[in-house]
């Protein structure tokens, strides 16, 4: 992946608006993209501008991006996009999610989702995995605490809680471990690593339903959340965890 910003230092001028910082990269997705659905959340937690009595409002905003795009934005790229809006004037805020909804589709040639977040979900209620020892009932949430991967650029650890469910098989939590802590020293970037587990759980425990969900924890006030699952109906929503 090549990227104007990641792992690179920045000097950069934010005196205006401007959509050139926004940079897309590849998604990479497996050849069983059309099998699985998902998004990825995006909380954006530092999108400041101007309102119309000219004073400055901080906001949280959630972009919404769908896994059927062939790109994505880059994460370095949209923090420096969004704090380009700092000193932008909009006597109307829906107004600036509009145009942020409009620069970020036009880059990804996909339809996006941009709103304000007043407030987030709380995390489903759920059965811990790091001391599980027998088999986890269908029907059953499951959290893994302490997911670490590594960034591939950066080589940064990466953090995160990770969610499970199926609604139609038993989780064996043994291999599960295993494989989720086989990320700790290597890893990729955070769709890729979900897409990674998913994949290995349909394959390795011959799972017939399963969606799994990571909550990372954000990095230059932005956090990146993806979910895969083999039913179109999603049950997570883009709730805030504890560690968030």
């Amino acid at each position: 992946m090549k990227s104007k910003y990641l792992g690179k230092d920045t000097r950069y001028k934010l005196e205006t608006y401007s959509p050139s910082f926004l940079d897309a990269v590849k998604r990479n997705l497996p050849k069983q993209v059309e099998s699985f659905f998902g998004h990825d959340y995006w909380n954006a937690y530092e999108f400041s501008y101007l309102n119309s009595s000219n004073q400055p409002v901080l906001e949280s905003l959630e972009i919404k991006i769908p896994i059927t795009s062939i790109d994505t934005v880059e994460s370095k790229s949209l923090k420096l996009y969004l704090a380009s809006f700092f000193n932008e004037k909009f006597n109307n805020p829906s107004k600036a999610y509009a145009l942020i909804k409009k620069d970020i589709g036009k880059l990804l040639n996909t339809e996006v989702s941009v709103t304000k977040k007043v407030k987030y979900k709380e995390p489903p209620k759920s059965i811990l995995l790091n001391n599980a020892t027998q088999k986890i009932s269908k029907n059953k949430v499951i959290k893994f605490e302490g997911f670490r991967s590594i960034c591939p650029v950066t080589s940064q650890p990466d953090w995160a809680n990770i969610y499970f469910y199926s609604a139609d098989d038993f989780i064996d939590p043994k291999p599960l471990i295993k494989l989720l802590k086989s990320y700790r020293t290597r890893g990729d970037f955070h769709e890729a690593c979900i897409e990674s587990i998913f994949f290995s759980m349909i394959m390795d425990m011959n799972l017939q339903d399963l969606t799994v969900y990571g909550r990372f924890l954000r990095r230059g006030g932005i956090d990146i959340n993806p979910i895969r699952s083999m039913s179109r109906k999603m049950i997570f929503q883009n709730f805030r965890d504890t560690i968030q």
